[in-house]
Parts: C-alpha cells; sequence; structure tokens
C-alpha cells in the first residue's frame, strides 16, 4: 500500500479509515485476487496503530467479503466478481 496516514481526531474510526486504504486498494488492482494483504505487524508498523485497531481492520475486511484469513500464513483477497454479477 502506498503511505498513508490516518487520522486520528477524525469521527471516522481508525480501523474503518485503514479499511478503507486497503479496500481503495483492492478495487483500484493494487491488490488482486489472492494477494496477501498486509499484516497486522505491518499494519501497526505503517499507521502507528495498536495490535486491536488492526485486528479490526481484518475483521471488518473478513466480514465485508474483502478478504479471507488462512491460518499462520495471512490474509487474502478474494474473488468479489462472484457476488456482485449476480452468479
Amino acid at each position: 500500500m502506498a503511505e498513508r496516514t490516518v487520522d486520528h481526531e477524525s469521527a471516522t474510526p481508525v480501523y474503518l479509515q485503514i479499511a478503507a486504504f486497503v479496500i481503495e486498494d483492492i478495487e483500484n488492482g493494487k491488490l488482486p485476487v489472492g494477494r496477501r494483504i498486509p499484516s497486522e505487524a505491518e499494519m501497526k508498523q505503517q499507521f502507528g496503530v495498536a495490535r486491536d485497531t488492526a485486528r479490526n481492520t481484518v475483521a471488518h475486511l473478513r466480514e465485508k467479503g474483502y478478504v479471507h484469513t488462512v491460518p499462520q500464513r495471512g490474509t487474502f483477497v478474494l474473488d468479489r466478481t462472484a457476488e456482485t454479477d449476480g452468479t
């Protein structure tokens, strides 16, 4: 992901700000289907957030159907075309 910062003063929770960055990268092809997204540790370092914030980001992305997590491997971008083309 490109260099980005979060606004800790914003009304939007930080985990949703980070999730929006990841979703943007997925939707514009920077994170294609099957690619691993940044780990919780990488998010912590890049955005200067707590582990729980990074964990909440990943959980939100999973709940929204953007990613799936493989234990001890990482979290990967899902193919959402089946959901959006009506099949």
